[in-house]
């Protein structure tokens, strides 16, 4: 998971064969380094087709996803273990090298009240379950920590560190992101500096999920923040412009966030690049 990399929402949120052609074609265009596919229907994806044209174009790999609500790790452990490893099976199918995001919960998943200790272990239980799967697989997970409004359980860089240590599994790493970051952490370094010890994966989003640059996330200090831990993992440009009802309500996106893939990818992601240059990042 080394190098620059962009989810594929920018082309795509559903994963057939005519959304893999395209993103894929999309990634390549455009010299990226991986891709990051979302899983919103694991069974349903055909896993050799992809596996083919990222051979065939020397393109990596990350998956991710969110949890369904008959699947939500703190209230249905043995339901999420299921869901996981059907999502870590198609992974390694398609070759990919890690499934990462909201894999402990739903996108949209809020009780109302703080986080209890027993929904703590039931994801635990999930994820030491899932981890030890993934292992058998060659695959890495990753857990992100969203913000307040998308989730009530892990929302900061030190409680996903907190729970990867409980899980104690070799192959669980931390996945961040800027977009989340900017509401949860008391300063971007903060949080990557919580994480330092585990992070090999960063979501690069602006504050409103449009264009990077364009917000008030501070590039810099993230930026710093990485060179100063050596960081060798993955870096994702992340922003939403197609997007399904369900997945746009549960990340409470009502209105277009750019104005489309040529402002993102022409404007953005030469700012995020030209910024991992000059850290020495890439």
């Amino acid at each position: 998971m080394e190098g620059f990399g962009v989810h594929t929402s920018m082309w795509t949120m559903n994963w057939d064969r005519a959304g893999a052609e395209k993103a894929i074609a999309a990634a390549v265009k455009y010299e990226m380094d991986f891709i990051e596919i979302a899983l919103l229907n694991a069974p349903a994806v055909d896993a050799a087709h992809t596996r083919t044209l990222l051979e065939k174009h020397k393109l990596r790999a990350v998956c991710s996803l969110g949890l369904p609500e008959n699947a939500w790790a703190s209230v249905r452990p043995d339901a999420a273990i299921e869901h996981l490893k059907v999502a870590i099976d198609k992974t390694a199918e398609m070759g990919a090298e890690a499934l990462s995001g909201v894999i402990f919960g739903g996108i949209g998943e809020r009780t109302g009240v703080p986080p209890t200790q027993g929904e703590y272990d039931n994801i635990a239980r999930a994820l030491q379950a899932a981890a030890k799967h993934a292992q058998s697989k060659g695959i890495e997970l990753g857990v992100e920590a969203v913000n307040r409004y998308e989730n009530h359980l892990i929302n900061t860089a030190r409680q996903a560190v907190d729970m990867i240590e409980r899980v104690g599994a070799d192959n669980v790493f931390v996945h961040l992101d800027t977009y989340h970051m900017n509401i949860e952490e008391k300063g971007a370094a903060n949080g990557i500096l919580d994480a330092r010890d585990h992070l090999k994966y960063i979501h690069l989003s602006e504050s409103d999920r449009g264009t990077p640059g364009y917000g008030n996330v501070p590039w810099n200090e993230v930026y710093a923040a990485l060179a100063a831990i050596s960081f060798k993992g993955g870096l994702a440009m992340e922003s939403f412009i197609n997007m399904p009802p369900q997945v746009a309500y549960g990340l409470a996106v009502w209105r277009p966030v750019a104005k489309d893939e040529a402002e993102v990818m022409g404007n953005g992601l030469p700012f995020l690049r030209n910024k991992a240059r000059q850290y020495g990042l890439i």
